[in-house]
């Protein structure tokens, strides 16, 4: 078995590397590449893995970049935190998707699983597989609501997705406007912020923490803690600080990075 990891963050490719060693020690690593741009001169002049274990956000992009360039037609397990993408899609159409930090019982899952299916004469069907999870996402995308309601005083308001500064749950979901005069507290009709991140667009909204979803564009600064969390600072008064744990601070700095 020949092995890629795609993982740009070092110390956790090195994790995974060691924990695919201990599961599998016959198989072959033949590569740990950082990012989008590399990974595709790779393909170009490399034969094609038997399985590739990989992150979704890079340094440069994410890995569906990769995979909508690059001709593959072998399997794939998703290693992420970046739980905002299309979970369902990920089972459906691909070996698995492991959410970090990665559980070796879980990885082991995921290889048992591979080996089930792994007759040489499906490599087509791999092909299949990830086109339809690509078409899934690419229909996703253009599905992410634009306009939300909430409750002002006793009507109902439509707040477009750009006057959005964030999200956060307080008993009830709230939805907090930006504002050059008065930014808003407004009550929305949702049951759990996992509701509402169905709704928004990745590139736009984060979901920094079990209380709070964030628009990047109401990010003011932000600043690291030695412990390497990070604390956001928005444009307008939240009613708490906003936390960011250390296992999902590179994905936010990749994140406010992009676009």
């Amino acid at each position: 078995m020949t092995i890629l990891i795609i993982e740009d963050e070092p110390l956790v490719a090195k994790n995974l590397e060691k924990l695919v060693q201990e599961l599998e020690p016959q198989a072959t690593i033949v590569a740990t590449i950082g990012s989008v741009k590399d990974t595709l001169s790779w393909f170009k002049i490399h034969p094609t893995p038997s399985i590739v274990l990989s992150d979704i956000q890079l340094s440069d992009g994410v890995s569906f970049d990769i995979f909508q360039e690059a001709n593959l037609n072998c399997p794939i397990i998703f290693t992420t935190a970046y739980d905002e993408y299309a979970i369902r899609a990920f089972k459906l159409n691909s070996i698995d998707y492991l959410l970090k930090p990665i559980d070796k019982a879980e990885l082991k899952c995921a290889f048992d699983k591979f080996k089930r299916i792994n007759p040489t004469d499906r490599a087509d069907i791999y092909q299949v597989q990830l086109e339809s999870l690509l078409l899934d996402l690419k229909n996703k995308a253009h599905k992410y609501k634009t306009r939300f309601t909430a409750h002002y005083q006793r009507s109902i308001v439509a707040v477009p997705d750009t006057k959005v500064a964030c999200f956060y749950r307080d008993e009830v979901i709230w939805l907090q406007t930006i504002s050059e005069a008065d930014s808003q507290r407004l009550i929305t009709d949702y049951n759990s912020l996992d509701e509402v991140e169905e709704l928004l667009n990745p590139e736009q909204f984060f979901r920094a923490n079990r209380k709070f979803v964030i628009n990047k564009v109401a990010i003011e600064s932000y600043r690291t803690h030695f412990t390497g969390k990070i604390e956001l600072k928005l444009l307008v008064p939240t009613k708490e600080e906003i936390i960011i744990s250390k296992e999902k601070a590179h994905l936010f700095r990749a994140w406010f990075e992009l676009g």
